[in-house]
């Protein structure tokens, strides 16, 4: 019924859920810090220049945004959002951290795919002011902090 992916849409997360790389989707096998049954968590391909190496949660079905997705998938990522944010500020010492998810064109939802995102925050860094300024980054950019996380959440009980 809130459904705007085209037709013929090639999802890249789903790619992203299927271990599938290709030039077409950014993320590779080495961005992935969480995957269970459930919910798959990976640093971003895209940055804002303050806050580096941020995490996206998705289902790994595909639902395409919070009114298709069901209870026990929205139950999962919620806990992963939770596991996320500790491994960030035990892996990159951030002063907080922040969530947001986004639906439907005049949400800025640009993937359809439901997604959450979890943000290292710091004093000042501006980062809902200066959203225009996110940046493509390359997988050995991205590399050091997956293995910070993946090391942050092996030590979380």
């Amino acid at each position: 019924m809130y459904n705007h992916e085209p037709q013929d849409y090639s999802c890249p997360f789903c790619a992203v859920a299927a271990g599938q790389e290709s030039e077409s989707v950014y993320t590779v096998a080495d961005d992935v810090v969480l995957r269970d049954d459930l919910v798959i968590g990976f640093v971003s391909s895209h940055w804002w220049p303050r806050n580096p190496g941020h995490v996206i949660l998705i289902p790994r079905d595909h639902y395409e945004n919070i009114y298709d997705l069901p209870d026990n998938y929205g139950a999962e990522i919620f806990k992963a959002s939770r596991r996320i944010a500790l491994a960030l500020k035990t892996a990159y010492g951030c002063e907080g951290v922040s969530t947001r998810q986004h639906n439907e064109p005049a949400g800025y939802q640009e993937v359809w795919h439901f997604h959450k995102h979890v943000f290292p925050r710091y004093s000042g860094d501006q980062l809902y002011t200066r959203t225009a300024e996110r940046f493509l980054t390359t997988p050995s950019q991205r590399r050091p902090y997956a293995e910070k996380l993946k090391a942050a959440l092996a030590n979380l009980k």
